[in-house]
């Protein structure tokens, strides 16, 4: 009996051990390592403040922005009407300039009485009148003085000087897309130096030549007869002279006729020849006139010739100089200007 009972209790504590190991071994299972425990969704990505590649693209994005903005014409050089680059040139260009006459009188006090000062030539009509009955005849302008981001312009100036002749620049000058002519200018027989097309042909009643189909007759009125003159020489052909005779009648196209505006006359001589001489020269106000309509502007034909003597390529004409004597235009200052402008990047001079 006494051994009985002493086996149960062996039995009892062999059971307790037994399971108390077996807790002691299984607990691994139940409680996980840290290690492993440490979610990911606990720990904060990275604060990525700024990285080279964002903060140089930030940096470099608003310079690009400004560039475009900056840039006036589509033109893979410099443009004509962007500003900042040249101090000298942008004292005296003015962007908000109407180069020609507007059916709408766009003229100011000021600049009407100077005009009016610098020819003597009789008329009984009064400026309202004079306007309406010239754009009865011609056209109100089309050309657009504004620059366009997409467009570039390229602009021949052609003087009549001398220093043309065997210059062989004929080709050039007709790879432009506008080539501007004043006066009496002659292409037949000259081609190789001077080019044959024509977009602009500047000229007043004194000067005046036909103007073939397809090119714009652009007057430089230098008095209220001249519009007068202008009116008549494309209908009736009634005025035979202003101080001096005159060409009766012009051939042109009436829808391509430009005025160039009295303001902008005094523009030129105020801001560009700087009061030199009683106005600026027909090749002045044609060389400013082209800053104005084009992106990129060549310079042709301008100042004497190698031995320094003032004449037309197409004559040798002894007074064609007599202009620096009288002191209506100031021939040495202007070319000054016209060097300065190709100094500054403005202009592309061949001389």
């Amino acid at each position: 009996m006494l051994l009985r009972r002493k086996l149960c209790i062996v039995v009892v504590i062999t059971a307790v051990l037994f399971f108390a190991m077996r807790d002691m071994h299984r607990r691994p299972d139940l409680t996980p390592p840290v290690t492993v425990a440490k979610p990911t969704i606990l720990t904060p990505a990275p604060h990525r403040t700024s990285t080279p590649s964002i903060t140089k693209e930030s940096k470099e994005k608003p310079e690009d922005n400004n560039e475009v903005e900056l840039k006036s014409c589509g033109c893979p050089e410099s443009c004509v009407a962007d500003l900042g680059k040249s101090e000298w040139f942008s004292k005296r260009y003015d962007p908000n300039q109407q180069p020609v006459l507007l059916r709408k009188n766009n003229f100011t006090v000021d600049a009407l009485k100077w005009w009016q000062s610098l020819q003597q030539a009789s008329s009984d009509q009064p400026l309202e009148n004079v306007l309406s009955d010239m754009f009865r005849v011609i056209s109100p302008p089309k050309l657009d003085f504004k620059s366009v981001p997409t467009r570039c312009w390229r602009c021949a100036v052609v003087g009549n000087s001398g220093n043309l002749l065997n210059s062989g620049h004929g080709q050039l000058i007709d790879s432009h897309d506008f080539v501007i002519r004043m006066n009496k200018a002659m292409t037949v027989g000259f081609e190789k130096d001077v080019g044959k097309n024509t977009t602009h042909h500047f000229l007043y009643p004194e000067s005046a030549v036909d103007v073939k189909h397809g090119v714009s007759l652009v007057l430089l009125p230098f008095k209220l007869k001249d519009l007068e003159w202008l009116t008549s020489a494309l209908s009736t052909g009634h005025i035979k002279r202003t101080y001096m005779p005159v060409k009766i009648r012009v051939e042109a196209d009436k829808d391509k006729v430009l005025v160039v505006n009295p303001v902008f006359f005094k523009y030129v001589h105020e801001y560009w020849t700087e009061h030199h001489g009683r106005y600026p020269s027909t090749g002045m106000l044609a060389l400013v006139f082209a800053l104005h309509l084009c992106d990129q502007v060549s310079v042709f034909g301008y100042g004497a010739d190698e031995q320094g003597e003032w004449h037309h390529y197409w004559e040798r004409n002894p007074h064609a100089g007599a202009f620096k004597k009288t002191g209506v235009h100031h021939a040495d200052f202007e070319i000054d200007v016209i060097q300065q402008l190709a100094k500054e990047g403005k202009i592309k001079l061949h001389m």
